[in-house]
């Protein structure tokens, strides 16, 4: 998929085309499923969202928010991103309310995101309230954590989406990792 090719479409969107969101559409639909399905994945429970349901509720959230200034392909997948984390809490939230005594559904990290000590697993209604706080902190760590986390960006992608160098992503990541780690150990 073209970097370019997708930025153009977006410029375009934004200016009103929606032809080009129907020419977007096809160029990031597999890019949305994958992302989707790396995080239904790594809930330990059996999800009873589908992959494609949540790329199309995905979808949907991002049309009716209406074009929005991407600033090219990693930021909108930022963006992508931010609407399947909201969209998973609500429906971890959802579940919760319906199971009062259980916690929510917990989310299996890979080794990128693994807490030193921790067990590799954390409930996704816990981090996202963990993440809402640490905005209030510091929002650049909680952005940071939600590219890394929710958008599956790299380092350096990380550091291009918000306009800082790969070596401050790293710092901060290192930061916001062990905060997210304190606060997720409490009882």
């Amino acid at each position: 998929m073209s970097d370019q090719r997708i930025t153009t479409l977006l410029d375009a969107w934004r200016h009103g085309d929606n032809e080009a969101l129907l020419q977007l559409t096809p160029l990031v639909y597999d890019e949305l499923k994958r992302l989707a399905s790396h995080y239904l994945r790594q809930e330990v429970h059996a999800h009873t969202l589908q992959t494609s349901a949540l790329v199309h509720e995905a979808y949907i959230r991002l049309v009716e928010q209406g074009s929005t200034n991407f600033d090219g392909r990693i930021h909108f997948f930022g963006i992508v991103a931010r609407l399947i984390r909201q969209i998973l809490v609500d429906h971890a939230r959802k579940h919760q309310a319906c199971k009062r005594d259980s916690g929510g559904p917990l989310l299996s990290f890979d080794e990128r995101f693994h807490f030193p000590g921790g067990e590799g697993q954390v409930d996704l209604v816990r981090l996202d309230d963990a993440l809402t706080d640490l905005a209030k902190i510091d929002h650049q760590q909680s952005r940071i954590i939600e590219l890394r986390f929710f958008a599956g960006l790299t380092i350096e992608e990380a550091a291009h989406s918000m306009g800082i160098s790969p070596r401050t992503v790293k710092r901060e990541w290192t930061i916001a990792r062990a905060w997210l780690f304190r606060e997720l150990s409490k009882v």
